[in-house]
């Protein structure tokens, strides 16, 4: 093999240099500056979109606060009107509760006259049974017929007794 003759060593380190040297001038003058290019151009892409990131998220966050802020103060909001709203019910709860107690005392009130009502008719009616009884009985045991006043005088006599 003619590579390993140590008397081709020489040209062949020649053009190992020669050949190395123009790579290198063609990959310094037209590769690199291409990928160079390449590279800044990536570099200002990825700063370009990194800048627009963080603003997007400045952005982002300002609109956090703004809806945090909007949120907060609905919720304050809608705490307020509860509140009004549960206190505008318990008057108007209490309100009801005394028209009803009113009305109920009023319809108390005039049950209790009915039912004085009632036992004066019924006292009254007692009474006159009472007189009717004495007189037939008083008639029938002793066969005296007594005088109406003086037996109505017994009976409410009697009656008080009672009481």
């Amino acid at each position: 093999m003619p590579q390993f003759d140590p008397t081709f060593y020489p040209s062949q380190l020649f053009w190992l240099y020669a050949t190395f040297i123009l790579f290198y001038v063609l990959l310094s003058v037209f590769a690199m500056p291409k990928i160079g290019g390449v590279l800044e151009e990536r570099q200002r892409k990825i700063d370009d979109n990194l800048d627009k990131a963080s603003q997007l998220k400045a952005e982002a966050e300002a609109a956090i606060a703004v809806y945090e802020k909007a949120l907060a103060e609905s919720r304050a909001e809608a705490h307020q009107l509860l509140r009004s709203s549960t206190e505008a019910l318990a008057k108007q709860a209490e309100a009801r509760q005394k028209e009803l107690g009113e009305r109920l005392a009023e319809q108390i009130k005039t049950g209790e006259a009915r039912i004085v009502a009632a036992k004066d008719q019924a006292l009254a009616q007692v009474r006159d049974v009472a007189s009717e009884v004495a007189k037939l009985a008083t008639a029938k045991l002793t066969g005296l017929a007594l005088d109406d006043a003086k037996i109505g005088l017994a009976v409410t006599s009697a009656l008080q007794e009672r009481r």
